[in-house]
């Protein structure tokens, strides 16, 4: 359970983006974000969204005040987080409190790295705090899934399984394994930066209109215990044939929806190859996968990650490498973003 420490109308939380090793794609009912299957993801620890919440109690504010790595937010841009802090005041008993939120990241925001996963986590988390909510965990990844259905994983740490359920009760998310369970380590590595052109809510709708996505939904019942298996023994070379072929079955889902969406660059196909190749011809053991954008994650042990490392300098089309391992569930901090 998350509280705030004492009577206050502020609080910061921080929290972990996940990487998905079987993916969350398409939506059986948007405004729930209730999936059409189960995921598993990993929590990590180096790639987080921090935020604060400042409710405003004494009513100086007529509008709700978004600030994004530096960027104030109006109209749309801002929209999704207000409807957020919507449900929250509804849940507080229809509170008009407005909300001040200022938020950083400390890795690139919509480019595929699951920002939204980590932001909508970090907003519940501060919201619910700053205004007195005193939910259960369960409870408050269920709040986190309105904003990002992928948010759920991440009030969660180390490696999680988001349950598909069929309404908003039984859509829940629940720990497989704490983080210290398998050091298994994420080499992110970012081709490009730059926002993506169509957001993954938008991607969710148009799942349903590629005639391959029924396909790899069917599929994923043994996949699931598959993963499971292999987390649970710490195998990696039973788990990586899996990603990858669950990260190319999402990419062909989207590539064939109706619009299509190709979110690669040249450049993640030249990783792609790379780690294939380095795998294939010098059995270093590393598989990839690839959520909702360009950029590649490359997965493997800790003793073969220095050796991964060195090798991605060689490659012109890296622009940055952002490494972590399994990483907690979100933590309130003591210091806030908002003096």
């Amino acid at each position: 359970m998350f509280r705030a420490s004492g009577s206050q109308d502020i609080a910061t939380a921080r929290a972990g983006t996940n990487i998905a090793f079987i993916k969350y794609w398409g939506v059986a009912d948007p405004e729930l974000n209730l999936p059409l299957s189960n995921s598993i993801s990993m929590t990590l620890a180096s790639a987080v969204t921090t935020t604060t919440v400042r409710w405003d109690t004494r009513a100086n504010m007529y509008m709700d005040e978004v600030t994004i790595d530096g960027e104030t937010l109006f109209g749309d841009k801002a929209s999704r987080v207000v409807r957020h802090l919507d449900y929250i005041r509804e849940l507080a008993g229809g509170v008009p409190f407005r909300a001040k939120v200022v938020s950083q990241n400390n890795f690139p925001m919509a480019s595929g790295i699951a920002s939204s996963a980590s932001g909508f986590a970090a907003l519940t988390v501060a919201a619910c705090a700053a205004i007195g909510l005193r939910v259960e965990k369960d409870r408050l990844s269920a709040i986190a899934r309105r904003g990002s259905g992928s948010a759920r994983r991440s009030i969660f740490g180390g490696f999680v399984e988001w349950e598909q359920g069929r309404e908003d009760n039984s859509s829940v998310a629940h720990q497989l394994y704490p983080e210290e369970h398998w050091n298994l380590r994420d080499v992110i590595v970012v081709v490009d930066s730059n926002s993506k052109h169509v957001s993954s809510q938008r991607g969710h709708v148009l799942a349903a209109t590629s005639p391959f996505n029924v396909a790899r939904i069917d599929r994923l019942f043994s996949v699931l215990q598959e993963v499971r298996t292999a987390i649970a023994t710490c195998d990696l070379d039973r788990l990586g044939p899996i990603i990858e072929r669950d990260a190319l079955a999402m990419h062909g889902v989207m590539m064939t929806s109706n619009p299509s969406l190709i979110y690669w660059q040249p450049a993640t196909v030249e990783v792609i190859k790379a780690v294939r190749r380095w795998r294939d011809e010098d059995n270093l053991r590393a598989y990839f996968t690839i959520d909702a954008g360009p950029n590649v994650h490359i997965i493997c042990e800790p003793s073969t990650e220095p050796e991964i490392l060195l090798r991605l300098k060689e490659l012109s089309c890296v622009e940055k490498v952002i490494t972590s391992g399994p990483g907690p569930e979100p933590e309130l901090l003591k210091h806030h973003l908002i003096k």
